[in-house]
């Protein structure tokens, strides 16, 4: 028989601005999100509802995070529309001892969490999912198989032969949280076109997520067998030129996927950049600050926006004049946002002697203090460049507040040796 289901990906819930006064309105933008497609799925009493991955924004979640999801699903398990998850790199834990929450909720009937046995050969084998436990890597519904695998990294493409191996049924559908190269916007957990293309002759819908960008991947011949629907909310900054929602697809009885894409009404969400070469001094920056934000900002949306601002330009007064509550001042007089990240790239003027002058942005002595720092220790020489990147990489997710500390870990122990 068709099958109607709804596919959504990285709904990323939990994820908010940490100490920031806009930190519990934006962690309520992610569960409205999930409540849109939650009423959708009732009100077109679909049979199925596919979470591709990144159901949370982190592994360790708060207990809030967890009764809220529970309050959110309810709908659906009310309805008896199952809810079908795999895990995605950020649904992960680091220590596997003990009961993630995806598994909690699948052991609590919010979720039916699919993940693979492997075997001693290091092949796949999909069990059928158990409701009394929440544990299994396939499940049937109307006749048509789902099966289910998480995220797998960098070297998902050299596993698709084992995973259609280990596929003996007809009529299948594939959750996998993995992205495709040339279409997935992260660099990250992808694989190649090609390597993909193997999964189109034993399933007939791969339901993709990992990057946050909407997209569907074809065969040679023009069919489409893969499809990402993106985050239906945008998590980082740049995201804003994406189509966010969710595909509502209904899968025929000749396999054939007809799908809508339903676009979602997400926070405001502005990158800027403002010019202030040549401004003399901290006043005249303020000012021409400010005229920008004015000329540069129309909102018809009445949800405070999120704002990434860079500010650019060589002046004739030391950058940190213009501190950040300086900035934020006018910013709330003009448009309230929510929250906003301020990128200093004014260039720093030194004088080197009467008649030479070279120009250093802030960023510039930041690379160049760090160099020196990490030089000094005969044990990192010759790998300056690699630590610089990586220290600078721990300082930005710090200050974004959206990294706890088992992620600090893990990027630590991803660093080349």
């Amino acid at each position: 028989m068709p099958l109607r289901f709804i596919h959504t990906a990285d709904l990323h819930l939990g994820k908010t601005y940490r100490n920031s006064p806009g930190e519990i309105e934006r962690y309520e933008d992610f569960f409205r999100s999930l409540s849109v497609i939650v009423a959708a799925a009732v009100r077109q009493q679909v049979d199925f509802v596919l979470v591709a991955g990144d159901l949370f924004h982190v592994g360790q979640i708060l207990p809030r995070t967890f009764a809220r999801t529970i309050e959110t699903l309810q709908p659906l398990k009310d309805a008896g529309i199952p809810c079908v998850a795999v895990e995605g790199n950020h649904d992960w834990i680091h220590r596997r001892d003990r009961l993630s929450w995806m598994e909690a909720l699948s052991e609590m009937g919010y979720l039916r969490l699919l993940r693979p046995a492997r075997t001693e050969e290091g092949g796949y084998r999909f069990d059928s999912f158990d409701p009394a436990s929440g544990r299994g890597g396939r499940l049937e519904i109307g006749g048509r198989h789902l099966y289910g695998l998480g995220y797998i990294g960098a070297q998902a493409g050299s596993h698709v032969p084992r995973i259609c191996e280990a596929v003996k049924t007809e009529g299948n559908l594939l959750l996998f949280h993995v992205g495709i190269w040339t279409f997935s916007p992260v660099e990250i957990g992808n694989m190649h076109p090609a390597e993909a293309a193997p999964l189109a002759e034993v399933f007939d819908y791969v339901a993709l997520g990992h990057g946050h960008k909407p997209y569907r991947v074809q065969l040679e011949n023009g069919s489409e067998y893969a499809f990402n629907p993106g985050s239906p909310e945008c998590v980082n900054f740049g995201e804003q030129k994406y189509d966010k929602g969710y595909y509502l697809v209904e899968l025929g009885e000749d396999g054939r996927a007809c799908w809508e894409f339903h676009p979602m009404r997400t926070r405001p969400m502005l990158a800027m950049t403002i010019d202030l070469q040549d401004a003399a001094d901290a006043d005249a920056a303020l000012h021409r600050f400010r005229e920008q934000i004015e000329a540069g900002i129309s909102l018809e949306d009445e949800r405070r926006p999120l704002i990434d601002l860079k500010l650019t330009g060589k002046v004739g007064f030391h950058p940190f004049e213009i501190g950040r509550e300086r900035l934020l001042a006018i910013l709330d007089e003009v448009v309230r946002p929510l929250h906003v990240e301020i990128r200093n790239h004014l260039s720093l003027l030194a004088r080197e002697d009467t008649e030479t002058q070279t120009f250093r942005s802030l960023a510039e002595i930041e690379r160049e203090v760090l160099g020196e720092l990490i030089g000094a220790g005969s044990a990192w020489q010759g790998r300056e460049e690699e630590l610089i990147l990586l220290a600078l990489s721990i300082r930005d997710r710090v200050l974004k507040g959206e990294t706890d500390g088992e992620e600090l870990l893990g990027l630590l122990d991803r660093k080349p040796s």
